[in-house]
């Protein structure tokens, strides 16, 4: 569960683009552009397949588009997933365990990174539906992209809610909450050196 709650994240392959979702895109892309610095609270809840509430976690996030995220779980385990354009890190506290993935085409257009992500990418990557005037639906365009359908949706011109729908039935549900889109953030605002003492695991090309 934890390993999903973590890679869920990092579960897309890419292909070819849709033309006939360009309005949707379109309309998505510009409700997304004032979130360029993006920080607050979250709230994640997992079910299982039959609707059961599986796990729940609270925790901050920051978004610097395009590439840079940081993802931070701080009840009931502590974790933390930060990412810049070239690395994707995986900081378990309590395990003592930090992995580190290249941000290759496989990983680059996450769920996550969606917000943080370039413009001409998720295009590429994604299918897109407007369900409602402030909620969008975007459909992976691969094989076996790891879920099935992503669905945003937006309060007050600012991110409210998202949900992931994996290919087991299982869904992760994360509403969004103390938003500042005004605070300006940096590069170095997403810099990672790893703490003394943890075990290591680089996956390096």
């Amino acid at each position: 569960m934890k390993r999903f709650l973590a890679l869920v994240w990092l579960a897309l392959l890419a292909v070819g683009a849709s033309a006939e979702d360009d309005g949707a895109a379109d309309a998505l892309l510009a409700a997304l552009r004032p979130m360029g610095h993006l920080q607050g609270q979250f709230t994640q809840r997992q079910y299982d397949a039959d609707g059961a509430l599986a796990d729940e976690s609270t925790g901050t996030f920051r978004l610097l588009r395009p590439g840079y995220f940081s993802w931070e779980i701080l009840a009931p385990d502590r974790q933390l997933i930060i990412a810049n354009p070239s690395y994707v890190w995986h900081y378990d506290r309590d395990l003592e365990t930090l992995t580190r993935r290249p941000v290759t085409d496989s990983v680059r257009m996450s769920p996550l990174q969606v917000l943080g992500g370039d413009e001409a990418a998720l295009r590429e990557h994604y299918r897109v539906q407007r369900d409602a005037q402030h909620r969008f639906t975007l459909t992976p365009l691969a094989g076996d992209p790891g879920f099935r359908r992503l669905t945003l949706t937006l309060e007050d011109d600012l991110l409210s809610g998202m949900e992931i729908l994996d290919n087991l039935g299982q869904r992760v549900e994360i509403a969004f909450d103390q938003l500042d889109a005004a605070s300006t953030l940096t590069s170095q605002d997403f810099e990672f050196t790893p703490p003394d003492g943890v075990d290591l695991f680089y996956y390096d090309e």
